[in-house]
């Protein structure tokens, strides 16, 4: 009797690996990985750090991300690696100035939001909302050149 065993597919490629990074890493480019993880899936890889991060993610970013089905409590903010860096193919700056860390062959992008710390979830939807663009942009240009 010859038995035959189901085997698991393998999980996708992702298309890119991208890291997010602002300063403390609990507000703007929490929510920018929020969305990429949420818009994306698998499809992409996604980081996040600070080059200073906080202690705790912002609660008006996580209230304003609940309020689009997005959870993003869980997350911790995190320090800004060069390994981090290494590793992405885009790394997309959201005001952390010369904190980054410069690797040749790596797309670069500096998206300018304003930045939602000490703001209450009313302020923080606009800039939210603006994320949430970007981010759509940058599934839109990942899918073009790596599928294209």
């Amino acid at each position: 009797m010859t038995l035959f065993t189901k085997e698991e597919p393998m999980p996708p490629t992702p298309l890119a690996s991208v890291l997010f990074v602002c300063v403390h890493n609990a507000g703007r480019s929490q929510m920018a990985a929020g969305f990429l993880r949420h818009l994306a899936g698998d499809r992409i890889e996604v980081r996040s750090a600070g080059s200073a991060p906080g202690q705790h993610v912002n609660p008006s970013a996580v209230a304003a991300m609940a309020e689009l089905g997005i959870d993003i409590s869980d997350q911790e903010p995190k320090v800004l690696t060069p390994e981090a860096a290494q590793a992405s193919d885009y790394i997309i700056t959201m005001g952390c100035g010369d904190a980054c860390p410069y690797f040749p062959g790596k797309t670069y992008l500096d998206w300018r939001s304003a930045d939602p710390a000490g703001l209450g979830v009313e302020a923080v939807r606009p800039i939210r909302d603006e994320i949430r663009g970007l981010v759509e942009g940058l599934i839109a240009e990942i899918d073009a050149t790596k599928r294209g």
